[in-house]
């Protein structure tokens, strides 16, 4: 039986303790001969064919003029091995500091977008710019996937989720339901 538990009044700014389960994300950029990395933390899939995927990257970012001129990025998918130079990106500007250099990370080709992938990520999603009517107003890309690359192994890689104040969780525990028919919750 489920357990039932007492709650409290919680501080609104905080939410996203409970409502960013996503994995952290390197979002790769180039434009004009520049480049750049900036994490980020929440990003929503908002259909899957063609694959869509939308996220908020702030006006003040030093990528997001790079992203709205070039129309693409590449959103890697970093494991728990990566989590210093996810958060030293995710703290310094691309303005001040070459990322790929400074966190020793390899920029690498990806089919059918110049932005180049990161190499040392678990995964690797080359997306160029499906719906841009929501940037101007609310900083929201919509995405789709052209193309992407993963390992093999581990199937189900240690991810970080960040819940706020520098606090970040792995992904870790598989708990598999195939045998109760969820398959049918995905799409063929």
């Amino acid at each position: 039986m489920a357990r039932s538990y007492t709650k409290q009044d919680f501080p609104l700014h905080k939410i996203r303790r409970y409502l960013e389960p996503g994995p952290i994300v390197l979002v790769s950029s180039a434009w004009k001969g520049q480049h750049n990395i900036m994490t980020m933390g929440w990003h929503t899939v908002m259909e899957f064919s063609p694959s869509l995927v939308g996220c908020v990257i702030a006006s003040s970012n030093h990528s997001f003029e790079l992203i709205r001129q070039s129309r693409e990025c590449v959103i890697n998918l970093p494991t728990a091995a990566l989590t210093d130079a996810v958060v030293g990106i995710g703290t310094s500007s691309g303005l001040d500091v070459d990322k790929f250099e400074r966190f020793g990370l390899t920029p690498e080709a990806i089919d059918r977008v110049e932005a180049p992938a990161i190499r040392e990520c678990h995964a690797q999603f080359a997306c160029r710019l499906h719906d841009d009517s929501l940037v101007d107003k609310y900083n929201f890309f919509i995405w789709e996937v052209v193309a992407a690359r993963a390992a093999r192994t581990p199937r189900h890689p240690e991810t970080l989720h960040y819940t706020g104040e520098g606090v970040f969780m792995v992904a870790g525990k598989v708990i598999s339901r195939r045998s109760a028919g969820l398959l049918a919750m995905e799409p063929e």
